[in-house]
């Protein structure tokens, strides 16, 4: 069970501490929400989750100590795959759109029309691509490629997503 109540609905929203960046980005993978950064620790992080609504996720013991302590689970592994199951273990991740969400800076990726997407990209990527998406918070261009199959391939292997399909 987790430490406190866990919203329902919704795919969380997750406030997570700067202990735990790898998490953070990963959750991003799965496309969830997530406020991260390195001003994220200690009371900066329990005001932002407060005030957001958000999932505190934290590595730091003495959090939990404060009885007003807003919904929250405290992280035990140092290990990142250890760190999704234990959130998966008392949070459900799916249903947030997979690689739905920019990795750096956390907004929605938007479709981009193949053609605004020529002068951006390698010539074999445009030869070979037919979807593009785009940050509209840092302009950061996204495509299907190996990387995304690895992604893929890894949260299968931690039983978050479905195994990519095979070319062949």
């Amino acid at each position: 069970m987790p430490e406190a109540g866990i919203p329902t609905g919704e795919p969380p929203r997750f406030a997570v501490d700067r202990m735990l960046g790898r998490l953070a980005r990963w959750l991003r993978v799965l496309g969830h929400d997530v406020a991260y950064g390195p001003h994220l620790g200690g009371r900066g992080l329990v005001a932002c989750a407060r005030r957001e609504g958000r999932l505190l996720l934290t590595r730091d013991s003495r959090l939990p100590r404060d009885p007003q302590l807003p919904p929250h689970v405290v992280v035990r592994s140092d290990r990142f795959r250890d760190q999704l199951r234990e959130v998966a273990a008392r949070v459900p991740l799916a249903g947030a759109g997979v690689l739905g969400r920019c990795l750096d800076c956390n907004r929605r990726l938007d479709a981009m029309p193949r053609e605004a997407a020529r002068e951006r990209v390698p010539a074999y990527v445009w030869e070979s691509t037919d979807r593009f998406l785009v940050c509209r918070g840092c302009d950061r261009l996204y495509w299907p490629a190996t990387h995304r199959e690895h992604m893929l391939r890894e949260l299968a292997a931690l039983g978050l997503a479905q195994e990519p399909a095979r070319a062949g």
